[in-house]
């Protein structure tokens, strides 16, 4: 053994990888809100709702249900479940070290260095692809041109795809702090979308199809009194993306960390964030994270940290993703006929087309902007949680990087965002955005796989006892690993 390993395996655990350990500090005090107070206090949860609502609930899951039905709902109501216990232990990471949770990964054997490049390319392989900038754009051309993108559209779909990502960067260069234009952004979207397709709904679904949303979330078809979990001859390759987005989906959970401490949850109120290059002004981002004895009082300031928790993932992200699926679900299945196959390059118009037929070119053109603004903004989330996170990851590994910046982080997230939307704009030509994004799924239920196990074991092994999940969550992290394990094995059974 080398004196550095020898250094290293006789240090703190959480430096046995080759990170600085943490450092010692109190635990901030929570913020007590009350009212509308609660708006300005919970925040990650609202983007990691917003960037699920533009993959799975607006294509996937209205994908899988025009073509086997709302029998399928059950899947988004087990998926939210797991994936809201998932997130909570992401916080809990977050909140006990100021960290994001990829830090936390780095600081697991055999090295920093492995998990970080791991973890990097788990990043890109899943949501490195503009699918949904892509997506948007066969909205945008319905828009524009006043018909559903053919195959002969295809190039034209693509330039208006480049446009929306170039547009997604120009949105990351201005404000103060990005987590929290990235916040403002996701509740226009939630209160406004959310709420312009409920009013659809409600005027234009019949009640028989809202019944069988609601019997669908426990897999059961109330005109034939069966239950349906998966159908016969499913095309898993698409059931088992709309299982990984039903939610955020792997990797854009896992940022959820990264966002937490952008907004200055317990720990991370010590940690700095990530500005903007316009507005935003030189802040030190801690590039290790910290640990506070757990006396009475820091306990009952974690209690505290622990209420905004619940709120921000039970309350905003759970409840959302929940209706954020069966607001879709059911309008899609009022007016797209069953057994259709809808995934093409105007995907997102295929909405805005019938309800146009029916209910007029007004209501049809509402649609298709609803369909643009969701997308757009997902694909500013994703973007974003990509660019930060291997940020973030380059910050805490590399010493001379710090160093040759002078702890200025900007120049590193704009550097990795420029590689990114070179490599975007190059990857959107391979396929459809429809079969991106459906490759882009499945690869978030393989992320499930792995660090779900992986939380498990920093909740388990790097925090103190006081402060470590209780048995259920740690089942839940089991069960969250095992759930995705059966869809991508039923994808990948199917490819053979």
């Amino acid at each position: 053994m080398s004196v550095t390993s020898a250094r290293r395996e006789a240090g703190p655990q959480e430096s046995r990888s080759g990170l600085d350990p943490w450092a010692r500090a109190e635990l901030p005090a929570p913020p007590m809100p009350r009212g509308l107070g609660w708006l300005g206090v919970v925040g990650p949860g609202i983007i990691v709702l917003g960037a699920s609502i533009g993959s799975g609930e607006f294509l996937l899951g209205p994908a899988a249900f025009v073509k086997y039905g709302l029998t399928l709902l059950w899947v988004t109501g087990a998926a939210a479940f797991l994936q809201t216990v998932f997130n909570t232990e992401i916080m809990r990471y977050t909140l006990a070290t100021g960290e994001p949770v990829f830090t936390g990964f780095m600081r697991t054997h055999p090295s920093s260095t492995l998990w970080a490049w791991f973890y990097s390319l788990l990043f890109f392989l899943q949501v490195g692809w503009p699918a949904w900038a892509g997506a948007a754009a066969g909205a945008i051309f319905f828009l524009s041109a006043g018909r559903m993108a053919g195959p002969e559209d295809a190039h034209a779909v693509y330039l208006i795809g480049v446009g929306t990502f170039l547009a997604c960067v120009a949105v990351l260069l201005v404000g103060r702090r990005i987590e929290r234009t990235l916040e403002i952004l996701n509740w226009v979207l939630v209160v406004f979308i959310l709420g312009g397709l409920l009013v659809l709904g409600l005027a234009l679904v019949a009640p028989a199809t809202w019944l069988a949303t609601a019997a669908g979330f426990v897999g059961l078809d109330p005109a034939r009194g069966e239950f349906e979990l998966l159908p016969e001859g499913a095309d898993f390759f698409l059931i088992s993306a709309f299982a990984a987005y039903s939610g955020a989906g792997g990797v854009i959970n896992i940022a959820l960390g990264n966002w937490a401490r952008d907004k200055g949850y317990g720990m991370a109120r010590l940690a700095g964030y990530i500005p903007a290059a316009v507005g935003g002004e030189k802040v030190r981002l801690a590039h290790t994270g910290f640990t506070f004895r757990p006396t009475a009082e820091a306990m009952e300031r974690w209690r505290g940290w622990w209420r905004i928790v619940r709120a921000d993932q039970w309350g905003i992200f759970f409840a959302g993703a929940l209706l954020g699926m069966a607001l879709p679900a059911a309008l899609y299945v009022t007016f797209v006929p069953a057994g259709t196959d809808i995934r093409g390059l105007g995907i997102a118009a295929e909405l805005a087309q019938r309800m146009g037929r029916h209910a007029g070119l007004l209501v049809g053109m509402l649609v298709s902007l609803m369909g643009v603004w969701i997308l757009f903004k997902t694909q500013l989330d994703v973007l974003d949680g990509t660019v930060r996170t291997v940020t973030d990851i380059l910050w805490t590994g590399s010493r001379r990087l710090r160093a040759w910046r002078r702890d200025d982080v900007r120049i590193v997230y704009y550097s990795v965002l420029l590689i990114v939307v070179v490599w975007g704009i190059g990857a959107s030509r391979l396929t459809q955005p429809i079969v991106l994004l459906q490759l882009s799924a499945n690869m978030g239920g393989i992320v499930f796989i792995v660090s779900s196990l992986h939380l498990l074991y920093i909740n388990t092994r790097l925090l103190p006892p006081e402060l470590r999940p209780p048995l259920w969550r740690r089942i839940g992290l089991v069960a969250t690993a095992a759930f995705y394990g059966v869809f991508v094995t039923l994808w990948l059974t199917g490819l053979a």
